[in-house]
């Protein structure tokens, strides 16, 4: 696509990758680079800061507008839980991206459905412990596997009624009595930083608000605390940070707009298609500044052999034509990993990705799931506890399986840049957090 063709991010092209096979969970047959990638994409809104900005808006004083919010599975998903809860959201455009939040007293009876979306199983629990009445929660089986034992602990310990069954996971029952009493609660959040999260957006509003103390190994995905604390002290919370410490006074939640960002971590694919392709890609809107974990792509995709410019236009990643291994702990970035892996299977060096045991209870055991796609199309990945060991080999044709999981998805359209006859096993699994995948790679490769 020349760069000045269009970035609507969800118009379909109409080719053959957005057919059946992509939206039915078929094999789609993934396209191949046949000269280098030329193009700018508008991607749609943040999935994390969406569903942060949900939250905060449903526990605002005053209703909040939210613009350029991301439409997908996951968003979806927290707007019915909130709706649920008996908040008022509304779409005030056709695209939906545009949505009118307005404040009401949390109530159940309420059944809500979290899909397999973390940041809900584990965003909501808070708000129910807030409401008036019984709230029930569940969600796809992949979700009864999740790690959120810790977070019901934990509010449990701040005064909340949970009945999981002794599961420490869904489904469960959350008692709520109108109030949360809050106070000092330490708890093990290496299994995700949304344990953390999740208590402290809702925080402000216990009646003693909330000191969050971390014990145990690293917590994983900084920026996304980071990006919590950001929103929430944006929103006129008082929040004080220390090493695994984080505390929440109590105090009104004010916020009438937010403006979600592009979701960087989404861009992953396209800028290692401009890597893999020894292409150009432009990303619209890339912020300078922002507590988002994919602007770390911008290092390591140079390591890999990438030239990274910035202009306040967007980001642009343009290949050299060639392709490096690399060795990196990606702890903090670890949704970033699937694209790494690929295109480090494609590399001329080996590579060493660390520091991401907790992607093994994510949508999938992402650890495990990497490495048997890519041996399975004839590469050679070993599985380390807390990452992978790639050594590139000669890549043949074959399913890549998704596993349900749409960074597994987009990770075998990447592969399948450089593979010929790489068919991807369920790619509409992508409409979790991008909508129409298909349709802008179509786009792109245009």
């Amino acid at each position: 696509m020349p760069d000045s063709a269009s970035s609507q991010p969800f118009r379909s092209t109409g080719s053959d990758t957005s057919t059946s096979a992509a939206s039915s969970g078929g094999h789609w047959p993934a396209p191949r680079a046949e000269r280098p990638m030329r193009a700018r994409i508008g991607l749609p809104g943040s999935k994390s800061m969406t569903n942060r900005a949900l939250v905060l808006a449903a526990l605002s004083q005053t209703p909040c507008r939210i613009r350029h919010s991301l439409v997908s599975r996951d968003s979806e998903l927290m707007i019915g839980a909130l709706r649920a809860l008996g908040v008022r959201v509304e779409a005030t455009d056709d695209t939906g991206t545009e949505l009118s939040v307005t404040p009401a007293p949390l109530r159940g009876p309420a059944a809500i459905d979290v899909g397999n979306a973390g940041t809900v199983m584990r965003f909501v629990p808070p708000l129910a412990a807030l409401a008036s009445g019984t709230v029930d929660f569940d969600g796809d089986p992949r979700a009864r596997e999740r790690p959120v034992g810790e977070l019901l602990s934990a509010l449990r310990g701040l005064g909340a009624d949970i009945d999981d069954g002794g599961r420490g996971g869904l489904p469960m029952t959350v008692h709520g009595t109108g109030a949360v009493r809050g106070g000092e609660v330490t708890l093990d959040a290496s299994g995700s930083s949304q344990f953390v999260s999740a208590l402290l957006l809702s925080g402000a509003r216990f009646t003693e608000g909330v000191h969050v103390r971390h014990s145990g190994p690293p917590v994983p995905s900084q920026p996304h605390l980071d990006m919590t604390v950001e929103m929430l002290r944006s929103a006129g919370v008082a929040v004080s940070t220390a090493e695994d410490s984080w505390k929440v006074e109590p105090g009104p939640i004010e916020v009438s707009d937010i403006t979600v960002e592009p979701d960087l971590s989404n861009a992953a694919p396209f800028l290692a298609a401009a890597l893999v392709s020894g292409g150009r890609v432009t990303v619209e809107g890339w912020p300078e500044h922002t507590t988002q974990p994919g602007d770390r792509l911008r290092s390591l995709l140079t390591r890999m052999g990438g030239e990274v410019s910035w202009s306040p236009e967007g980001l642009t990643l343009r290949g050299t034509g060639r392709i490096l291994g690399i060795d990196a702990d990606l702890r903090d970035v670890g949704e970033l990993t699937p694209t790494i892996a690929a295109v480090a299977a494609l590399a001329s060096t080996p590579s060493r990705l660390t520091g991401v045991a907790h992607l093994r209870r994510h949508e999938t055991d992402r650890i495990a799931a990497l490495a048997t796609e890519i041996n399975r199309l004839g590469g050679d990945v070993e599985e380390l506890p807390d990452g992978l060991v790639i050594v590139p080999r000669p890549l043949h044709g074959g399913v890549f399986h998704s596993y349900d999981d749409h960074r597994m998805a987009t990770s075998g359209a990447v592969i399948g840049l450089a593979v010929p006859g790489v068919e991807v096993e369920n790619i509409a699994t992508t409409r979790k957090t991008l909508p129409d995948f298909p349709g802008l790679w179509a786009e792109a490769l245009a």
